[in-house]
């Protein structure tokens, strides 16, 4: 009498070790690549941070000394309409704006540097897209200068300015904080991709921070500024951020649908500019 068959060996799902040898897995792909690669680059430019620090705490001296004298100071002669609170208070949300401004408009010099090293070429024949690379370097500016903005609002509460503690404000600050420096490191990257040079990129830096800062509400209402400077102001992508910042901070009226609307524009323009020129630097 014969026996029966034997059953068929059954497959399973999971891959052996045997088989990843002869077919590897399939890399992520579609939506889940962009995401993944952008976190991989910010981690990347997060990890040199943390073997360096002096960074952090060279760059809270100025926002300090803005706070201590000139906040201070224009607080006692109230040369300057704010709507009833305390010059210091006005001041405080654009100097965060200004700390945050400071650190990602040089960020440009870094991909030089990439560049010069020989990283960005190995970067750029990875399968990481452009956008992702300049995207992750973008929101690691913007943790960047997150961290700066925590240690400013330190030195603020300390000299006693009234900000809240709302946890959904304190929430829509860091977003503000982080698309305004993605867009100014993005700005900064663009710039980086046309002279190609560090040199060059620090003079142009250099020349157009303090008009970006003095040229937006951060250190006087709009209203008492010339018509030509009110122009520039509207245009200036740091007036939207500090007037998203006292609206969520102090409370003051503000246009925060406009605000990060702008804002949301601003960085993904910057992104969609640096990206392309990014290849620029790679020649």
């Amino acid at each position: 009498m014969s026996e029966a068959p034997a059953a068929p060996p059954t497959v399973s799902a999971e891959p052996t070790g045997t088989s990843l040898l002869l077919t590897p897995p399939k890399p992520r792909s579609g939506w889940r690549l962009l995401p993944a690669r952008v976190v991989a680059m910010c981690a990347v430019e997060l990890q040199k941070l943390r073997h360096d620090r002096t960074e952090l705490y060279t760059r809270a001296v100025q926002p300090a000394l803005w706070l201590l004298i000139f906040g201070q100071t224009f607080t006692r002669i109230r040369a300057i309409p704010t709507g009833g609170i305390p010059y210091i208070d006005y001041l405080a949300p654009g100097i965060i704006a200004q700390s945050a401004m400071f650190i990602a408009i040089f960020y440009g010099i870094q991909i030089i540097w990439e560049r010069d090293a020989g990283i960005l070429n190995k970067l750029l024949v990875t399968p990481t897209p452009r956008s992702a690379l300049i995207t992750g370097k973008a929101f690691a500016a913007g943790v960047k200068s997150l961290i700066q903005a925590v240690v400013v609002i330190v030195i603020a509460a300390i000299l006693g300015v009234s900000l809240t503690w709302n946890p959904l404000r304190l929430l829509g600050v860091a977003l503000a904080v982080v698309l305004a420096s993605a867009f100014f490191s993005c700005l900064s990257m663009s710039i980086a991709g046309i002279v190609l040079s560090r040199d060059r990129l620090m003079g142009i830096g250099q020349a157009i921070t303090m008009p970006l800062f003095f040229g937006s509400n951060a250190l006087y209402p709009v209203a008492i500024m010339p018509g030509w400077l009110q122009v520039v102001s509207r245009i200036n992508p740091l007036s939207y951020q500090v007037d998203a910042l006292r609206g969520l901070l102090l409370g003051t009226p503000a246009h925060l649908g406009l605000d990060f609307g702008v804002l949301a524009v601003a960085a993904a323009l910057g992104i969609t500019a640096a990206s392309s020129l990014l290849g620029r630097l790679a020649r």
